[in-house]
């Protein structure tokens, strides 16, 4: 009986909070101190999923692309709209959006004298039984053009594959 009673005394205890005094409001409000989240060597981290890490801004030698030389007409209404293009116009990077478990990546799908149509792909990853987060990126993806952008258009469609 004795030891019953220590146990039902500590767990009282731990369940006690200590009155403070409220913002300016006289009322008495509790305190907790916020847990502390253990530390994780990095070399104990998952791996992060394929691609590696995420560039979220664009390179330094970049220029972004005028606003009326990008077509995103085609795009959710909440996307990102920015576009930038390397220092020899080979290269484009595009601000994407991903979520949970989605990698944005894009594709070329046509290019020719007028405009360059860039398709901006979400994956979802298909782990079996993998936990995903409710957040969303906007992460910087690459594409790379068979000439220099110039003066075309860039045409930014998207589509979400694996959902």
């Amino acid at each position: 009986m004795c030891g019953l009673g220590l146990v039902l005394l500590a767990a009282t205890a731990c369940g006690e909070q200590t009155p403070t005094v409220g913002s300016g409001s006289g009322d008495a409000t509790s305190s907790e101190a916020a847990p502390t989240a253990p530390t994780i060597p990095a070399t104990d981290l998952p791996p992060v999923m394929p691609g590696g890490p995420r560039q979220m801004q664009p390179p330094a030698d970049t220029a972004q692309v005028p606003a009326t030389r990008v077509d995103s007409s085609a795009l959710p209404s909440d996307f990102p709209r920015e576009v930038f293009v390397s220092a020899d116009g080979k290269q484009l990077f595009i601000r994407a959006e991903e979520g949970g478990c989605g990698r944005a990546s894009a594709e070329v799908t046509a290019q020719d004298a007028r405009q360059v149509v860039v398709n901006l792909v979400e994956n979802k990853s298909n782990l079996a039984g993998q936990m995903c987060t409710m957040d969303i990126r906007y992460p910087v993806v690459s594409a790379t053009l068979s000439e220099p952008l110039n003066e075309r258009t860039v045409v930014l469609t998207s589509a979400k594959r694996g959902y």
